[in-house]
């Protein structure tokens, strides 16, 4: 099954890191810049409107549906198992460490 057939078109999702589990290993970055950005502090962050840093804990950003494959390879990637895709509608967790 691929991610556009698990995320229907038009499902809102939304991205956040736990800093807290974060390695500093900067895969998420690699895979999407658009979305994730390693700070000075060595820790990943979502970014916001005008690549802002969300360094609020539990910010979250919403995942564009061109990137989703992105995100969601950044979440499966991720060694610190960090990276939580989840959905807009009922805060459901999709991708990352606690997917049902």
């Amino acid at each position: 099954m691929t991610v556009q057939q698990e995320a229907p078109c038009g499902e809102a999702l939304e991205v956040w890191i736990d800093q807290d589990l974060c390695t500093g290993d900067g895969i998420c970055a690699q895979y999407a810049p658009e979305v994730f950005e390693l700070d000075i502090d060595g820790l990943a962050y979502v970014k916001g409107a005008g690549d802002e840093l969300l360094q609020d804990a539990g910010a979250t950003a919403p995942v564009p549906l061109p990137l989703l494959t992105d995100v969601v390879d950044s979440a499966k990637e991720c060694p610190g198992e960090c990276i939580h895709v989840r959905r807009v509608s009922d805060k459901a967790e999709v991708y990352g460490p606690d997917a049902v």
